[in-house]
């Protein structure tokens, strides 16, 4: 993200050793600097992102003597990351340093009770929502039509658009699966293409999936997009197959872009969709996907009932396009980069105003 640092005039203090895998000596050193890093600035609010980053940072916080620390919990890796031991592991971790945390905030509702009552890593009191808040402008300024592609074969296509990176709490295997049962049973008249945006540890077992199920006409990998507008702009149905989520900025982007989409019942998702909601369910009776204003939803893992969602949908262009208008108007009514700024803004002074020590300072 430093090209888009650059682009708003903002000189980030970068630290290399701060990686995404566990590393005990990148780590120390990422603790050592950033420790360091704080004592020089007396900064009265540390506000940290991502388990990794959170946890470092806020106990170098803590031993700074930073008054006010405040946590963002995106999504959480606390099941289908990792295995028990290694899960239980993290989930003290995190009680532990919510314990020296002043306000815990999560991106939805869903999320919250997801950290406060499933996984009790605080008390609710502790917690604060605040959804994501982005820069819609571009992708609310799209019209229909676009193409990205670029190629005759896939211009007159449907075209599902599946962003996110390829890795296995994204499952795009998944995606993958669902494009082979499209191409079975052909639920419409024109041709349906899978276009892939994204890289990452899984892009070789995809490509080797995609040619064992022959779906290579049906199939695009166009890599990671630095912008997605123009992504966004020539697909018409977004997907995504996720098994963790917290809110997922893919979906707020497809929504923006007005485009209606088939998501997996995961995280704060479902906090996403729009009323009224209408059940379709198995002929033995048990439910097979859920059909919102905006978009469709289906259980974790059920390619059966995600593919029946995607096979309703292209049906019916009408309806793509209602549910389209719905989620544009929800996403930026709900997660503008304005409304995020000023209650990221409320929350600090709330509690700079309870901390003796920053009232002090100031």
């Amino acid at each position: 993200m430093m090209y888009f640092a650059q682009a708003h005039g903002v000189r980030p203090v970068y630290i290399p050793e701060l990686g995404r895998e566990i590393s005990w000596k990148d780590d120390v050193v990422a603790f050592w600097k950033i420790w360091r890093l704080l004592c020089r600035e007396r900064p009265h609010v540390v506000h940290t992102h991502t388990a990794k980053a959170g946890t470092v940072g806020r106990i170098a916080a803590v031993l700074a003597g930073v008054p006010v620390r405040i946590h963002t919990f995106h999504g959480h890796v606390f099941h289908s990351y990792f295995g028990l031991i290694k899960t239980r592991l993290f989930l003290l971790i995190e009680r532990c340093l919510a314990a020296f945390t002043t306000k815990i905030v999560a991106i939805s509702e869903a999320q919250l009770e997801d950290l406060a009552v499933r996984y009790r890593i605080a008390p609710k009191s502790k917690f604060c929502v605040i959804p994501l808040g982005l820069d819609l402008a571009p992708l609310l300024a799209i019209s229909r039509g676009g193409d990205v592609l670029k190629a005759a074969d896939f211009s007159t296509a449907i075209r599902i658009g599946f962003v996110g990176r390829l890795v296995p709490i994204k499952n795009p295997a998944m995606a993958v699966k669902i494009m082979e049962r499209l191409v079975q049973q052909k639920p419409c008249l024109r041709p349906i293409r899978l276009i892939v945006a994204g890289n990452g540890e899984l892009k070789e077992a995809l490509l080797e999936q995609v040619r064992e199920a022959r779906l290579e006409e049906h199939v695009q990998f166009v890599g990671w997009q630095e912008t997605l507008v123009e992504f966004y702009a020539g697909v018409d149905l977004a997907v995504l197959t996720s098994l963790n989520e917290g809110t997922p900025v893919a979906l707020i982007e497809a929504m923006a872009a007005g485009l209606s989409f088939v998501a997996t019942r995961v995280g704060g998702i479902e906090n996403l969709m729009q009323s009224p909601r209408e059940e379709f369910r198995r002929s033995d009776g048990r439910p097979l996907f859920g059909l919102y204003a905006n978009g469709a939803l289906a259980e974790s893992g059920d390619e059966e009932g995600f593919g029946a969602a995607v096979a309703y949908l292209l049906q019916d262009s009408a309806r793509r396009e209602r549910m389209g208008q719905e989620g544009r108007r929800f996403a930026q009514k709900r997660f503008s980069k304005e409304r995020l700024v000023n209650d990221t803004k409320a929350l600090y002074w709330q509690c700079l105003q309870l901390s003796v020590g920053a009232q002090g300072a100031l």
